[in-house]
């Protein structure tokens, strides 16, 4: 019990009587960098704010180092810091005034608040750039100081909503550094993200989310070993049959391929990368032409394509197509 930061059990949201989180269990355990991951509309923030008291719980039970949401809220919300997918800064203050507001807001004294300001500008790297308008931030800059004021009272539990959207690959990279640093510094991170490799990068475990459920828990390295040690990935020529392809590979290998209609490409676990040739064979022999093919390491990609049916992004392409 000591040992947990977060612990929920069936958790429930309905809007308009649609199940958004239908029975979520979660055990985040203290210390670590644990991730939710899923495509858009999955529910991963649902969950995030029924856990930070923003939305009520519907069903289910849900503690924050043991402390229960639904009965303590006040309690709750001096132990977690929240970030949202938007900043939540003042756009017509500065940084400085911005984080010294936030700390006023939250019952620090004038000359600690200021203490604390300056603190958190340092450790993000926002010393220079301190008393410019935030019309001249970045959006890693504003990122930097959403995150900051989310830590002005040094919270035991962070939660991080999607904390890189819209970061380009460096900024990203500066981000994941700095959540690696809060958790070295005694923090424990509780994030949700749309992008495999964030996940694969910074998270201990991971709770994959599709449609309001969990459909899987572990570490990412134990859930790759679910669709094998490697994964062959090809894509057929135009107006090949991947019916029949998936048919021979099914003969090959006796492994269940997953076929993404928007792309094409099939992908098959490989219990051994040797019996790639088979599969390849067995396709030309059959008279199926390949445009494209590779044989790697599974990434969590294929293991959310596995256990879904359609890729992390498949459902914010078609949510953008709406």
């Amino acid at each position: 019990m000591a040992e947990r930061a977060v612990w929920a059990e069936g958790l429930v949201k309905e809007f308009d009587g649609v199940r958004a989180v239908d029975g979520v269990d979660l055990e985040v355990r203290r210390g670590e960098i644990f991730g939710v991951l899923g495509p858009n509309g999955a529910g991963k923030t649902t969950t995030l704010k029924m856990l930070a008291t923003l939305l009520p719980i519907d069903g289910g039970r849900a503690e924050i180092f043991g402390v229960d949401v639904r009965r303590e809220p006040h309690r709750i919300r001096q132990l977690v810091g929240v970030t949202g997918q938007y900043a939540s800064v003042d756009e017509d203050l500065t940084a400085r005034e911005n984080l010294w507001l936030f700390a006023r807001l939250q019952g620090l004294a004038s000359r600690r608040a200021k203490g604390t300001a300056e603190d958190l500008l340092e450790r993000f790297g926002l010393q220079e750039a301190a008393d410019r308008p935030l019309s001249q931030f970045s959006g890693g800059m504003r990122r930097r100081l959403d995150l900051a004021s989310s830590l002005i009272t040094r919270p035991p539990l962070i939660f991080l909503d999607e904390p890189t959207t819209g970061l380009d690959p460096r900024t990203r990279g500066q981000m994941w550094d700095t959540i690696r640093e809060l958790v070295t510094d005694g923090s424990t991170i509780l994030l949700t993200t749309q992008y495999l490799d964030e996940a694969d990068q910074l998270a201990d475990r991971v709770a994959v989310i599709d449609k309001g459920r969990k459909v899987a828990e572990d570490t990412p390295d134990a859930l790759k070993t679910q669709v094998g040690d490697s994964t062959l990935q090809f894509q057929l020529t135009d107006g090949s049959d991947n019916a029949l392809a998936i048919a021979i590979v099914r003969r090959l290998l006796g492994e269940e391929p997953v076929l993404t209609p928007e792309s094409g490409r099939v992908n098959v676990p490989l219990p051994d990368p040797d019996r790639a040739a088979d599969v390849l064979i067995g396709l030309r022999e059959a008279g199926l032409g390949i445009s494209s093919v590779s044989v790697a390491k599974p990434t969590l990609d294929e293991v959310f394509l596995a256990l879904t049916g359609h890729g992390a992004d498949d459902e914010a392409v078609k949510e953008a197509a709406r």
